[in-house]
């Protein structure tokens, strides 16, 4: 085992999903255990952080970080493995982008807490306590990790090597990239998306497309679309125009509309600003010929407002790592 390349994992602000992913390589995990020590991945092994810190630099050849930055114990452990790491691989949506946790960004830290602590009405809590860094007890003082102002992505705090996207990545992008490491196949310039197409999801959508007009937006719940036709070109706010490909289009395929998670495609900088753009081509308020300004304004507000969620439909995956931000 002394011989064989070191593997580590780690999660950081995430759901776990990732790792459930990993696991859904099947029997290859056990292909990617005889190639490897996997001796780092907190909800697997019980290795400690001191057994980390006691590495010589760059001891670990491959270390998995999913997950983004939310509290300080975050950075502490992205500058720990980055320093410890050879290749330190942005794992998924949330390590790349910021994922569901980034939407946060939107609210302030004390209106968080005070959703989270104060004004749930599950959570009882007639002190009205909220965490805090440091609380004195009898026995000393307890210290939790900081919980920063804004989430990050894991190339906001430490230099990435490469990103793997998904919410979680697909098991078989997943072995693609660890078949070529334990190959030694190439990989690609530093700082590129692996695991992971070039195009966007409509190329490997087979849904039928034709001239997109679209004349009313409409929910999931409120029909149920044609399994064939293209969901844009039916209403259905679809992320695939506006997304990576390499997923296989799996939303798609069992007729709910891509939501995003692989991110934006090769060369396009922001995901949701190439979203809006692509709509605001398609959108078919009907013949405006002699029809004033103020009844083109109505007809495209009435379209817009039935959008419910600008933030979570554009941004839903991508708001730290886009140019927004996430700030107000």
């Amino acid at each position: 085992m002394a011989d064989k390349p070191k593997l580590s994992m780690y999660w950081a602000a995430s759901c776990g999903g990732c790792e459930v992913a990993l696991v859904n390589l099947n029997e290859k995990i056990l292909d990617v255990d005889a190639a490897f020590d996997f001796m780092f991945c907190p909800c697997l092994i019980d290795t400690k952080y001191k057994d980390i810190e006691a590495l010589p630099d760059t001891s670990i050849a491959i270390t998995l970080f999913n997950g983004a930055i939310r509290t300080s114990e975050n950075e502490e452990m992205a500058h720990l493995l980055r320093k410890k790491s050879q290749v330190l691989i942005a794992f998924g949506s949330c390590a790349y982008e910021g994922c569901i946790p980034g939407l946060a960004n939107l609210s302030k830290k004390e209106d968080i807490m005070r959703a989270v602590y104060l004004d749930n009405p599950s959570t009882p809590n007639p002190e009205g306590i909220v965490p805090r860094p440091e609380t004195v007890v009898p026995e000393g003082t307890l210290h939790i990790p900081v919980f920063f102002d804004r989430v990050r992505t894991l190339a906001d705090v430490v230099d990435v090597d490469y990103f793997i996207p998904g919410c979680p990545p697909e098991p078989h992008q997943i072995w693609n990239v660890v078949e070529a490491v334990v190959q030694g196949k190439p990989l690609p310039p530093k700082g590129s998306v692996i695991g992971a197409g070039m195009k966007s999801v409509c190329e490997e959508c087979e849904r039928k497309k034709q001239d997109k007009k679209i004349k009313a937006f409409r929910r999931t719940y409120e029909f149920i679309p044609d399994r064939e036709q293209c969901l844009l070109e039916q209403g259905l706010i679809c992320m695939g125009i506006a997304t990576r490909d390499g997923c296989g289009a799996l939303c798609p395929k069992v007729n709910m509309p891509c939501t995003g998670c692989y991110g934006p495609p090769e060369g396009v900088l922001d995901q949701g600003g190439k979203m809006v753009g692509a709509l605001g081509s398609i959108l078919d308020i009907g013949d405006v010929k002699g029809m004033k300004e103020e009844e083109i304004d109505r007809r495209i507000d009435a379209l817009l407002e039935s959008i419910p969620d600008f933030a979570g439909t554009f941004y839903k995956y991508s708001l730290p790592g886009s140019i927004l931000k996430g700030r107000r």
